[in-house]
């Protein structure tokens, strides 16, 4: 395009001042006829002179004028160009396409290519699209981070307009041209990334190791050799500590602090905390292994923050059991071991520290809401039995929060209600909400998941709240908790509520119909006392015996309907074994009326075929996959459910998947477990 160039501005205005100062002479010249005609004429003619002298130098002179001016600006801009050239920081200048028009030498020795690439630049850096260059309406700048061999660069593009940068010009009028340039910036920061890094890297990181169970391992050796096991465990650890100089300091007898770097955090993490495993190798006599727990607090704002983070991950780590490690950070917990089984413990100092604390707490409100799970199981309602027995010992009012429920524990719930004064114990969501107060407590059974509680509004109403759990704790916990008793090694809550109940106070009276429900969760989650069994299990068991409780009533409450039965047969004889260990089946959901359970216990049918390690079940239900896993002692499945967004226990857990079909969940079990067997994880 041809742009049309004249003088504006200022300069016109000087070149042209002689020609208005002729015309002023002109007038002066009219005025002067009035006064002297001979003056006039002798004005008129000196004018006459003045305007040849003045258009004669003004024709001669604006060529040369305009002639200086071009040159001045060419010298001006080479001046510019080769500045621009020798500037340290990669420039490059592009079209409104993206093409590379112009660059300096930074930008050349960057990118290694010669003087006139002429292409987008997309072909420079593929991480730079069209979409993230300013565009010709509203976006003026824009950046973006990219990486080019090894080295990281933020990269600026700044639009600039032609058409304004020629309105804001003093000598030249461009009209009709809108056009623009981008100007493209590369700032190395490299070693700024590196410098950052290696301030994170150094950043603190606390954390905590517990042996598990160093009491029990202590009884397991002979007296002359506890000190040398002591010795031992304590060179272990601090010997694994200072491999990553890190600082270690024992607490108590099984507790130490650690104080690590980050960068030594994530090397621990990447070596799958040797330490679980070096530690239950050690045995000096003792005939119990000893386990450890670790817990890791990163990134915290503050040291203290590190603290606490370090305090949350050490009880989830103990609350899932032990013999694991569990890293916290701002954004999320990552947990690491767990394959064991933990040991039950043989005193119940706990327990009846737990049951003084549980009574105190009841003693001192009016009433006490009780409720478990949603979709409740025979523990869950059995333990939210027990507990208001606790309470009508205590002479406290007591509600069960029950809306919905599955039929496998129909026969309870209308076993407890048939008990005379028990029609209005069981209550409804609403019903609790308005019950609930600064006066009443809330005991929370079967479940440590505030997300899949009977009602979990009534957590966050409540002012007082008490969990008692079986279940591995996961990452989502109930925070406000004032009273938490959850112990993995036990075989349900029924049987931790049953010992409770003994250190309430003497002769705690329970009905054999409330017996019966207790005994009835016991029974269901071992799975007829044949896995989690303990001496506890048989204790709790025996002493729900002696209140009442009647086997044969139980047993008759848990016979299945023929439909079920056929169902539950069908997954078993249809089942895939998998890798030669895993069996893998469906669960037809025709004509039953939550299929789920079914599932769960054609699983653990499955474990009955030799060689099987673990079995998953899937049922399809209301729109969403239900798998139930189950295994025996090999193999643990809480580990493989979490990987698929669930949880449970080591032998029994579960896992629910939304939008996709049977197929896809079965390609998704089987992708979980080979991915943990190829990182070692089974």
């Amino acid at each position: 395009m041809k742009i049309k160039m004249r003088l504006k501005g200022r300069l016109r205005t000087y070149l042209r001042f002689t020609i208005y100062l002729g015309a002023l002479l002109c007038a002066i010249d009219v005025a002067a006829f009035f006064l002297n005609k001979t003056a006039a004429i002798m004005l008129i003619g000196f004018t006459i002179i003045y305007f040849a002298v003045t258009l004669i130098l003004y024709f001669v002179n604006k060529p040369l004028i305009m002639n200086e001016l071009v040159s001045f600006a060419t010298e001006y801009g080479q001046i510019q160009k080769r500045l621009l050239r020798e500037l340290e920081l990669p420039y490059a200048l592009l079209d409104e396409e993206g093409r590379v028009m112009w660059t300096n030498k930074a930008f050349e020795n960057t990118v290694h290519q010669p003087k006139g690439y002429n292409k987008s630049i997309t072909t420079l850096f593929p991480t730079i699209t069209l979409d993230r260059l300013p565009d010709g309406d509203t976006i003026e700048e824009t950046e973006c981070e990219l990486e080019y061999e090894n080295r990281d660069y933020t990269a600026k593009f700044r639009k600039i307009s032609l058409k304004e940068m020629a309105d804001h010009s003093n000598i030249i009028d461009a009209k009709g041209y809108d056009g623009y340039l981008i100007a493209c910036f590369l700032f190395d920061e490299t070693a700024l990334h590196i410098a950052l890094q290696e301030v994170d890297d150094q950043s603190l990181c606390v954390g905590m190791i517990y042996l598990d169970n160093y009491d029990e391992a202590m009884e397991s050796v002979e007296e002359v050799r506890q000190s040398l096991l002591v010795a031992v465990l304590d060179r272990k650890v601090n010997k694994y500590v200072a491999s990553v100089d890190g600082i270690c300091k024992k607490l108590e007898k099984d507790k130490f602090l650690v104080i690590l770097r980050k960068k030594a955090a994530i090397q621990l993490q990447e070596e799958k905390f040797e330490l679980l495993d070096e530690i239950k190798h050690v045995s000096i006599g003792n005939e119990m292994a000893v386990t450890a727990s670790i817990g890791l607090g990163i990134d915290g704002l503050s040291y203290a923050q590190d603290y606490e983070f370090a305090r949350n991950a050490i009880d989830l780590a103990l609350g899932r059991g032990g013999d694991q490690a569990v890293i916290k950070t701002p954004s999320g917990v990552t947990y690491y071991g767990g394959k064991s089984q933990q040991v039950e413990k043989n005193t119940r100092v706990k327990a009846r520290v737990k049951a003084h604390a549980l009574r105190e707490i009841i003693s001192a409100k009016e009433s006490v809401l009780i409720m478990g799970h949603s979709r409740p199981d025979a523990d869950s309602f059995g333990s939210t039995v027990g507990i208001y027995c606790m309470a009508r010992e205590l002479q406290r009012k007591a509600y069960i929060v029950l809306e919905g429920m599955n039929n496998d524990v129909q026969a309870l719930v209308d076993c407890f209600k048939a008990i005379p004064g028990n029609d209005d114990v069981i209550i409804n969501h609403q019903q609790a909400i308005d019950m609930a107060g600064s006066n009443t407590a809330l005991v929370v059974v079967d479940v440590n998941k505030p997300s899949i509680t009977e009602c979990p509004e009534l957590i966050h109403l409540a002012k007082t709240v008490v969990v008692l759990d079986h279940h591995r704790a996961g990452s989502e916990v109930i925070e406000n908790a004032t009273l938490s008793y959850v112990e993995p090694f036990a075989s349900s809550v029924c049987e931790m509520i049953s010992e409770i109940l003994q250190y309430v106070q003497d002769n705690v009276k329970i009905r054999g119909e409330e017996a019966d429900c207790m005994y009835a969760g016991i029974m269901v989650d071992t799975n007829n006392f044949l896995s989690k069994t303990g001496v506890r299990t048989f204790e709790a068991a025996a002493f729900l015996r002696r209140c009442g409780a009647d086997v044969t009533r139980v047993r008759k409450m848990f016979r299945s309907a023929a439909e079920e039965y056929k169902a539950k047969a069908d997954a078993v004889s249809q089942a895939e074994i998998y890798r030669n260990s895993y069996a893998i089946s469906v669960c037809t959901s025709e004509d039953i009326p939550y299929p789920p359970v079914v599932g769960a216990q054609a699983a653990n049918e499955l474990l009955n075929i030799m060689g099987i390690r673990a079995s998953f079940v899937l049922t399809e239900y209301q729109g969403k996959i239900y798998v139930s896993a189950r295994s025996i002692d090999e193999v643990n499945v809480q580990l493989i459910m979490e990987r698929m967004g669930g949880g449970g226990h080591m032998n029994i857990a579960a896992c629910q998947l939304e939008g996709v079909s049977l197929i896809v969940a079965i390609g998704e079990v089987k992708r979980t477990i080979d991915a943990m067997i190829d990182s070692g994880e089974l």
